[in-house]
């Protein structure tokens, strides 16, 4: 049991590793006992998770009773945070349930005209615009987002690999797996429940915002933990190309520029400095500027591009003290033969 602070309320030291799972790239949900010993030893009391991803690190934050920022810009990682970290005490009812899964009278047909034929079933697509039409009445805030949590991770459970860079036969895969086998809707029903259990007060104001990095205001935060999209050495880092689909369906796709030529519907990529080996490095830079007053955390892999050596000089430039931990550790994105490449070093860098 930990308490950080006047008012934070104690919590059972493992309750982060039940944070659900989403299969998302760099998750850092299997190195959750690793970073909580790391931060129990640092002195803090409000924490900014910069880019909070799958938000089991922004979770774990918060049931070590931190006040907690969790940011991302992407708008459905903001949106399980919204659920999950920012919400303290609103749950869904059964009666929340029945009305999102009721049939909606003249609802858009968006999803299924859209995606047919290219990830999921009929019924499947069909049941997300009921949703989603539903959810339209839906005017709690936190009701709505831990609404659109379970959807999202409905999609990714259902979806083999939990990735939409690749279009064709919903049906193709028939190896068995359960969460192949569900519909979407059993999984929506399944995962309210999952995320209701995550649910509960910490004793803090916490947020969750989408929003730039770089517009985030870094007065007041004792730490911010950072784990940046690297550019890898191989292939590349963009989430909007892996994850459009659960990023188009945190908004019904409203406010997003679909490419209609391709395949899979993508969304167009957003700009970013950390994509781009020619940029990535003068970001980072900007980054530790930016938050040069706070203790620094920053999650870093062995496969990426920038050498941990040339980050801990950057990070000297910024901070009188840099020390480096490592890891084993296997990003568990794929069962095939080429998965032996996610078998990296985890570093953790912490800069005071």
């Amino acid at each position: 049991m930990t308490v950080s602070a006047l008012g934070a309320v104690p919590v059972p030291a493992d309750r982060a590793r039940a944070f659900p799972q989403l299969r998302f790239m760099g998750s850092k949900h299997r190195l959750l006992p690793w970073l909580r010993e790391i931060l129990s030893d640092l002195p803090f009391d409000t924490a900014l998770d910069a880019f909070s991803g799958s938000g089991c690190v922004s979770y774990l934050l918060k049931t070590m009773g931190k006040r907690v920022t969790s940011n991302d810009f992407l708008r459905f990682p903001a949106t399980i945070a919204k659920a999950t970290v920012e919400n303290g005490a609103v749950v869904l009812e059964g009666s929340d349930v029945a009305r999102l899964t009721a049939p909606a009278a003249g609802h858009d047909r968006f999803i299924e005209r859209t995606f047919r034929g290219i990830f999921f079933r009929p019924a499947d697509l069909r049941f997300l615009d009921h949703a989603w039409a539903n959810l339209r009445q839906m005017h709690d805030p936190y009701r709505k987002a831990l609404a659109l949590a379970a959807l999202i991770r409905s999609c990714a459970k259902r979806q083999p690999r939990g990735v939409f860079t690749v279009a064709g036969d919903p049906d193709r895969y028939k190896d068995g797996r359960r969460d192949v086998r569900l519909s979407i809707e059993d999984h929506f029903r399944e995962q309210v429940e999952v995320y209701n259990a995550c649910v509960f007060d910490n004793g803090r104001r916490n947020l969750a915002v989408n929003g730039d990095v770089f517009a985030a205001d870094p007065r007041g935060l004792d730490l911010v933990y950072l784990d940046p999209p690297y550019v890898p050495r191989a292939d590349d880092n963009c989430y909007v190309k892996r994850y459009h689909f659960l990023e188009g369906l945190a908004t019904y796709w409203e406010g997003q520029e679909i490419m209609w030529e391709t395949r899979t519907r993508k969304l167009a990529k957003r700009h970013t400095p950390f994509a781009s080996k020619r940029t990535a490095k003068h970001a980072l830079e900007r980054l530790f500027e930016h938050f040069r007053d706070s203790t620094l955390v920053v999650s870093y892999g062995s496969n990426a591009a920038i050498d941990v050596r040339e980050l801990e000089s950057m990070l000297r430039r910024h901070k009188r003290s840099v020390r480096t931990l490592e890891i084993p550790h296997r990003y568990a994105f794929g069962t095939h033969a080429n998965a032996t490449r996610r078998l990296i070093r985890e570093y953790v860098l912490i800069a005071a």
